[in-house]
């Protein structure tokens, strides 16, 4: 396997309908973070051949459905993936190009958490074919990353980023901002200080309050109390404005890249291209199917040893369900979205309220060049409301 050579540019949007991106799910964390609600579980043991097995039966069911397409991506998310064992992720790699076969230079991903002892797992990663790691850095600030619920400080941080970039053709970093109390001020020192890091790709998210979480819990009993709407919005064009003079502009709602640094997969998520999902609660869109897998590790090991893989929906989309996911996701993206092959793909025509558009445009929240439409930046910081009064569902 030859995973390490060098990344061509992504595919431009409504090209590439072949390819095909795979995510791998590995749900277990050491502890759980009080701001996460994704699908991540504690566990005191973990089995770890019986899970090696039962990712690799996952994975070979949509292989089997899937047959001569080669995989642009691999993205191993969780939970925490670094904690999987590198001989797994060995395994899992040299069986994912056995089924598909690699398009040349593959981007695999893993993400990490930024512990010395994970740290100290990288080169055997590296070795296993990961040329990516998604780093969950979070805050650059020790009293920030006690509140967030993070194990490591900044020192043990900084240096596991370190050893990333020593042994990774790419390393992205996470942090959260918009934290309570965050001033102006404090945010620009952080992220300067970010960007000054050398990584060519960044993922910054504003701080929400998902429900099910314990920040949930804090804030209904007042224990905890968001940062002023108007403040955050502040905060999101100040952080637009300083990576995009940095040379890391957002290509997404909180994703920033130099050009040609952008998440592959992430992208083919965005662009709607087909994407296969293994692994608990791991969601996929494959020919025209979406699939959902058990969430529960348990049900989902069960599910895989009774029928060879872990699936709990699979169902036929129909095109204006298409349409309508291709658009959500898509003007998601600073590049919008083709309208016309969106059209061609699906045959759906009525995709956009036109008195909607008109008047998003005319707030300088949309615009439309030839027929690709785009959400503007000033329009990123309403986008959920924009895309419900524009796409006609």
């Amino acid at each position: 396997m030859n995973a390490s050579s060098p990344l061509p540019p992504p595919v431009p949007q409504g090209r590439g309908d072949d390819a095909l991106a795979l995510y791998i799910h590995w749900p277990f964390c050491i502890s759980k973070c009080p701001y996460c609600d994704f699908n991540s579980h504690v566990r005191d043991t973990v089995d770890q051949i019986l899970w090696r097995d039962a990712l690799l039966s996952d994975l070979a069911h949509e292989a089997a459905l899937t047959p001569g397409r080669k995989l642009q991506s691999i993205f191993f998310g969780g939970g925490t993936p670094s904690l999987m064992p590198p001989a797994t992720v060995a395994a899992l790699l040299d069986a994912a190009e056995r089924h598909w076969g690699f398009a040349p230079g593959i981007e695999i991903t893993l993400e990490a958490n930024p512990s010395s002892v994970e740290a100290a797992r990288f080169a055997d990663i590296a070795a296993a074919g990961v040329n990516r790691v998604s780093l969950g850095l979070q805050a650059l600030d020790d009293v920030a990353l006690r509140f967030l619920g993070r194990a490591h400080d900044v020192r043990e941080g900084l240096g596991a980023l370190d050893i990333a970039q020593s042994v990774f053709d790419r390393v992205t970093f996470d942090l959260i901002y918009a934290r309570p109390d965050q001033s102006a001020e404090d945010w620009h020192h952080e992220l300067t200080r970010a960007l000054a890091l050398g990584t060519g790709h960044l993922s910054l998210y504003q701080l929400t309050i998902e429900d099910g979480t314990r920040f949930a819990t804090d804030a209904q009993k007042g224990h905890l109390v968001e940062l002023d709407p108007d403040r955050a919005a502040d905060l999101f064009e100040a952080t637009r404005a300083t990576t995009d003079a940095a040379g890391l502009p957002a290509y997404e709602v909180s994703n920033h890249a130099r050009k040609g640094q952008e998440s592959r997969h992430n992208l083919a998520y965005w662009r709607y291209q087909d994407y296969l999902g293994i692994g608990p609660g791991a969601h996929g869109r494959r020919l025209g199917q979406a699939t959902v897998r058990h969430k529960k590790p348990e049900n989902w090991l069960k599910r895989v040893a009774a029928t060879g893989h872990g699936l709990q929906v699979e169902h036929a989309l129909s095109p204006r369900e298409r349409a309508t996911e291709a658009l959500l996701m898509g003007l998601r993206l600073d590049e919008g979205v083709d309208l016309a092959n969106l059209t061609r793909k699906t045959g759906i025509t009525d995709l956009i309220d036109p008195k909607a558009e008109q008047r998003l445009t005319a707030l300088g929240f949309t615009t439309r060049t030839a027929d690709t439409l785009r959400v503007t930046p000033a329009g990123m910081l309403l986008l959920n409301a924009i895309l419900a009064d524009l796409v006609v569902t």
